[in-house]
């Protein structure tokens, strides 16, 4: 199991939560981002860069997440396409995706996009809050217990 992180949009608190948690459990963390960013050093923090353009970090996490691997991503999209490739999508809000979700937040987000589309005005997600932090950190934690259960063999 590996953890991949969509960087570009990712908050600072939720990237030094997962620099944390990485070496606590040393699991594979790799952030994927279009620009340069400093991660710390350690031999369990990686850092793929793309090129500039829409998607383009979205695609290159499809294509190289594993099953059972875990994605920390706010794009549904990308989210959607981590759960049919039988893998686990997080949003640093601490929100799980899964089958059951996922598709109508697609359906919402699409929705929106339209109304934007249209000249309506929908606004953009809530300020990032400390109960946001606090429920990533939380759902991360119990995922992480459980997922690596057993490995210590």
């Amino acid at each position: 199991m590996q953890i991949w992180v969509d960087a570009d949009a990712c908050p600072k608190v939720i990237k030094e939560i997962l620099y944390r948690a990485a070496e606590r459990v040393q699991v594979k963390t790799t952030l994927v981002a279009n620009s340069r960013l400093s991660i710390p050093r350690s031999r369990y923090l990686d850092f793929v860069q793309v090129e500039a353009g829409f998607d383009v970090a979205d695609k290159e996490i499809a294509r190289l997440m594993q099953v059972n691997d875990l994605v920390i991503t706010a794009d549904i999209p990308l989210a959607a396409e981590v759960i049919e490739k039988g893998g686990f999508a997080l949003n640093p809000r601490g929100e799980f995706y899964s089958e059951s979700n996922v598709q109508a937040a697609l359906s919402m987000r699409n929705f929106m996009d339209e109304l934007r589309g249209a000249g309506a005005v929908t606004g953009g997600p809530s300020v990032f809050s400390q109960s946001d932090r606090t429920a990533f950190a939380n759902q991360l934690d119990r995922f992480l217990t459980q997922h690596l259960k057993g490995r210590e063999s």
